[in-house]
């Protein structure tokens, strides 16, 4: 490892072309001559270039990947999210890794939402979460980690398989097999869907409504205040505009009058 080496991004953006390569998705392109993706963001502190946003749809499963990449050197911040989302009636979980680096420490948080309340439904957690059971204890494990101060608000609206962790240095490499098994995972789930008995357990589920009202709160600014520090470095349009492409599934490209 050299000391160059960007870690947050290198991972994250890997995952994040892989993804988009094995589910066949489509870049929504910008409607600027800055460049090929969706937007580019601007820092509040010196008008330079700080990151970028893109944007991939489907026709299958997946609907809709959105990635924000922010990197600010002056406070040593190079931050980097993918949300991939299923469509909103599907049983499929949606998958995030948010990969991060606030010099000097890194920090990372895997996922797969559930798109149905895992309390009362056995079978349907026991599909989508038990072939990750193994994955996470290992992970969790993983040497140089220490688990994130997340609010009982946060971890409410995730799963009991979350991993979100500060890193050494040394020990955020060492994510990688796990990001990869949690993402196979996903893909074998996408591919063969899931077993009868679970899809019978949650079919009188409504998945959409569920699934907005989950997001409303996951991407809450009172919920989740990574929203508090972006916006000082990006302004409080982009952030919103940023925010509410994750909240819903269409393609938002200017805010509400």
């Amino acid at each position: 490892m050299t000391e160059d080496t960007r870690w947050a991004y290198k991972l994250n953006t890997e995952k994040l072309e892989e993804l988009v390569k094995r589910a066949g998705l489509t870049e929504v392109e910008g409607t600027s001559d800055e460049g090929p993706y969706f937007a580019y963001l601007k820092s509040q502190l010196d008008g330079k270039e700080c990151g970028y946003t893109r944007i991939f749809t489907g026709e299958g499963e997946i609907t809709k990947v959105v990635y924000h990449g922010l990197w600010v050197d002056q406070i040593g911040l190079d931050s980097n999210m993918i949300f991939a989302f299923t469509r909103p009636e599907s049983p499929i979980s949606h998958w995030i890794f948010d990969s991060v680096q606030n010099k000097p420490v890194y920090a990372f948080h895997l996922d797969l939402i559930p798109r149905a309340d895992m309390a009362a439904n056995l079978k349907y957690m026991d599909a989508v979460y038990g072939p990750l059971t193994d994955t996470f204890e290992s992970g969790r494990k993983t040497e140089g980690l220490t688990e994130a101060q997340l609010s009982p608000r946060q971890r409410s609206i995730m799963s009991q398989w979350m991993l979100a962790y500060r890193a050494t240095e040394e020990a955020y490499p060492m994510i990688d097999p796990t990001v990869q098994a949690y993402l196979d995972h996903w893909f074998d789930m996408l591919d063969n869907g899931l077993p009868q008995d679970a899809l019978d357990e949650i079919k009188d589920v409504d998945l959409a409504a569920r699934d907005a009202a989950n997001r409303s709160i996951i991407f809450n600014r009172e919920v989740d205040h990574v929203w508090d520090m972006v916006t000082p470095l990006i302004g409080q349009d982009v952030s919103e505009l940023m925010r509410l492409n994750l909240e819903f599934n269409e393609v938002i490209t200017e805010l509400p009058a």
